[in-house]
């Protein structure tokens, strides 16, 4: 049966598009619980209606469901700490997307 730490290794290499960290790095995916064969992924997003939302979370859902886990997930804001270290990183790696 998989674990949490499975997950966890297999998607933390998944990186953000524009930024040059994982998105577990960057704080987005936030935990992660997985039960029976299904893995639930926290997301925490620094702000509301964000465009990439989305590709977000079809990169996090594909090396999961590749495991063999269905996959779920929740969304919710970050805190103000975890927000300023996001714009921390952020800013420290900023690639920028490829348009």
């Amino acid at each position: 049966m998989m674990t949490k730490e499975d997950v966890i290794n297999k998607i933390s290499n998944v990186m953000h598009p524009a930024i040059n960290y994982s998105l577990v790095k960057l704080g987005i995916v936030n935990d992660v619980k997985v039960k029976n064969n299904s893995a639930t992924v926290f997301f925490a997003l620094p702000f509301p209606n964000i465009p990439i939302l989305y590709d977000l979370i079809f990169s996090i859902s594909q090396p999961i469901m590749n495991m063999g886990l269905e996959f779920k997930y929740e969304t919710r804001l970050m805190t103000e700490e975890e927000k300023n270290e996001f714009l921390r990183l952020e800013a420290e790696a900023w690639k920028g997307l490829d348009e």
